[in-house]
């Protein structure tokens, strides 16, 4: 059984502090709150671009967000 149904996903590398490593542009898990709160906490580099979860079955996006203009480590 594949446990990777949730891509947290954007066009331009993404860093924060639930991600297991900075400067990828998607990451698998398999809980949908989980990798929505990954994508929540999360931005982009450059700062001010979109970050999706994609249901990977289906392919639907399930969430999606600009990521903050600024970024405070301290999150």
């Amino acid at each position: 059984m594949d446990t990777r149904k949730y891509r947290v996903e954007s066009s331009h590398p993404m860093r924060g502090p639930l991600l297991p490593g900075s400067g990828s542009a998607d990451f698998f898990m398999g809980d949908r709150g989980l990798a929505i709160a990954v994508a929540a906490k999360s931005v982009t580099c450059p700062l001010g671009q979109e970050i999706r979860v994609v249901h990977v079955p289906s392919g639907e996006a399930v969430y999606r967000k600009t990521s903050a203009e600024t970024y405070d480590s301290a999150e």
